[in-house]
């Protein structure tokens, strides 16, 4: 397939989501080809190459003609991000093919529309959600002020004094808090916006690779944005044995 655009094969497993996604460009002048999103219980290994080669094989597309292999960098589950990670890596080292990744929560920014600013959320467990506003740049495009931040609901309406736009699977949990706190400040996205599109990090990632900004295959890591348990409880022993 030749559409004289960047093709980017995408993939994103932050959240129970598993979104692939063909895209042929960036967020100005791309295109979606092929997606498939689907939202189980089941673990992401089990599906996740199957849904690749799915979906190459319905667009007939082979990974010689692809420019990129793309990856959302979460925040999110970390055993969905480690897997997305290390799926997307090891068809980049086996095709030789550029690796790429942004934040799932740049993505579900990216789908929104109007001139409020977006907040982003995702259910980060243990009452906090993964959250980063947005605003327009010059384009219309919704670009991340600020860095990605774990708080909880409480500490982000606390930030938030003007009529604001919420999208993401954080607003499962905590919309209705964030309906009584804000009131008349917040709209909510419409509901199919707030699962992740891998398209989304498609569009993206195009950018990223027209930039010549390429991921390290060796030290490309998600974005966790906090320490995991394991690593919280491996701190607590090392301070219980001094």
């Amino acid at each position: 397939m030749s559409t004289g655009r960047p093709l980017i094969l995408a993939v994103d497993t932050a959240t129970s989501c598993s979104s692939v996604a063909l895209t042929a460009g960036d967020v100005h002048s791309g295109e979606l080809l092929a997606s498939l999103t689907l939202n189980s219980k089941v673990t992401h290994s089990r599906r996740l190459l199957t849904a690749l080669d799915w979906l190459l094989s319905e667009s007939n597309v082979s990974f010689s003609e692809l420019d990129g292999l793309a990856v959302g960098l979460g925040p999110g589950s970390f055993t969905g991000l480690r897997i997305g990670m290390a799926t997307v890596k090891g068809l980049a080292m086996a095709t030789g093919k550029p690796l790429l990744g942004v934040s799932t929560l740049d993505a579900l920014a990216l789908r929104c529309s109007g001139e409020k600013p977006v907040y982003a959320l995702l259910d980060a467990r243990k009452k906090e959600v993964y959250t980063a506003c947005y605003r327009q740049d010059g384009q219309g495009v919704l670009r991340r002020q600020g860095e990605i931040q774990a708080l909880s609901p409480e500490q982000l309406a606390e930030d938030i004094s003007e009529p604001i736009l919420m999208v993401g699977d954080g607003l499962f949990a905590y919309g209705p808090f964030f309906q009584e706190r804000l009131g008349s400040l917040l709209t909510m996205a419409p509901l199919p916006l707030h699962y992740p599109s891998a398209s989304a990090i498609g569009f993206l990632c195009c950018e990223q690779l027209q930039k010549g900004e390429i991921m390290d295959l060796d030290s490309g890591v998600p974005l966790y944005v906090r320490a995991s348990d394991a690593e919280l409880s491996l701190v607590r022993k090392q301070e219980q044995g001094r």
